[in-house]
């Protein structure tokens, strides 16, 4: 078998160990009406640390069978919407902690 890379966005992780289900879509042109079809395949792909998550767009490639059903190794997370929430949080965090709250001014008058 030729080597083959495909990207694609996983639809699920989580429920297998060291196993995630990736889809992979391509737009073919039907024969007939010439219009533009969306086609899906879904693999189930290698992933030895476990690290995917619904969403994920990744890049995978063939490799020897892993197991009866898994043809496919993880090669690199392309994009992470929780690593991307992650990154955005920490960026928004202050750096130095805040300043003390101003004390209340007490007047010196007698009454």
């Amino acid at each position: 078998m030729p080597p083959m890379a495909f990207t694609g966005v996983v639809t699920k992780a989580g429920f297998m160990n060291k196993t995630a289900t990736v889809t992979v879509s391509r737009w073919v042109v039907h024969k007939l009406t010439g219009k533009r079809i969306e086609r899906s395949t879904k693999f189930l792909t290698h992933d030895p640390s476990n690290i995917l998550r619904k969403d994920d767009v990744v890049l995978i490639r063939n490799c020897p069978p892993v197991s009866a059903s898994k043809r496919f190794k993880l090669e690199r997370v392309l994009k992470s919407p929780e690593g991307e929430r992650e990154k955005a949080h920490t960026q928004r965090m202050p750096t130095s902690p805040l300043p003390p709250p101003p004390q209340p001014i007490q007047s010196s008058a007698t009454p």
